[in-house]
């Protein structure tokens, strides 16, 4: 099985030139068990010729490895701690320092849920405030199809379900059978291609600098192998700023704890370096 994975692993790479080796073999191998399903394939020989004789089904292969999803406040435990807790600390360390920009990415932002989510929570803790303060999220995503989307900031009905009454009719307007995010909340938000493995960049082009107050990166290190879990961890715990926090999924909260992050509560995700 383990040699027929490597082969299939070489010919995406020869057809597609894209590199797959990075992802966690178990994921990997349950992909393909999926697409032999799917296409009536009773080997990984078999697959092997269908790759190479089929263009479109590369493509339905390589994007079922890119799983692009995301909800709007998704996790409500994390969310409403960085609303209680963390965000305001931010601010007020933003204001005990005279520091004028809470810098935050949203680092595998899919169709932009969690940044938009981010964004209004943003503006609620800051109108009460009447200090100067602005912010900027930094939101990434591999695909270029998914920063479409996030751009655009038009969503379904059903994408909502975990934004409450109030805020809907505060932040979204009605756009036929969907919902627009106001534009207040997408010019606050750097949305851009960027790939967590790239070898010469270590944050966000746009950002410039990296020090981000906050890094969400959640729901995708366990997508990767162990290598490429460590090295998209080192490249997000460099480009926090100091005191900044890091936030993971539930279920990857070990990987983080055994690289020595320090997680703020128990069993919240939420660390630090």
């Amino acid at each position: 099985m383990k040699n027929d994975l490597n082969q299939i692993i070489r010919v995406v790479k020869q057809i597609l030139g894209k590199e797959i080796s990075f992802f966690d073999t178990t994921f990997l191998l349950r992909t393909f068990e999926k697409r032999l399903s799917v296409t009536n394939c009773i080997s990984f020989d078999m697959y092997q010729d269908l790759l190479r004789s089929d263009p479109n089904e590369i493509d339905f292969f390589y994007n079922s490895l890119i799983i692009p999803f995301s909800e709007f406040f998704r996790n409500p435990l994390t969310f409403s701690l960085l609303e209680q807790i963390f965000l305001p600390q931010i601010i007020q360390r933003k204001i005990q320092t005279r520091q004028r920009e809470i810098r935050i990415w949203s680092a595998a932002c899919a169709g932009g849920q969690e940044a938009y989510s981010l964004a209004i929570i943003l503006e609620e803790l800051l109108s009460r405030s009447d200090k100067k303060l602005t912010y900027r999220i930094f939101a990434t995503d591999l695909q270029e199809k998914q920063i479409e989307e996030a751009r655009r900031g038009n969503y379904s009905e059903n994408a909502l379900g975990q934004v409450s009454m109030k805020r809907l009719n505060r932040w979204f307007k009605k756009d036929g059978n969907n919902f627009a995010i106001y534009p207040v909340l997408r010019d606050h938000i750097d949305f851009s291609v960027f790939d967590l493995l790239d070898q010469q960049l270590f944050s966000p082009p746009a950002s410039i600098f990296g020090d981000f107050d906050l890094i969400i990166c959640a729901n995708l290190l366990f997508y990767y192998n162990a290598e490429s879990r460590k090295t998209i961890i080192r490249k997000v715990g460099n480009s926090l700023a100091v005191d900044g926090y890091l936030v993971t999924g539930e279920t990857e909260r070990e990987i983080l704890l055994k690289l020595n992050y320090h997680e703020i509560f128990d069993q919240t995700a939420i660390f630090q370096v």
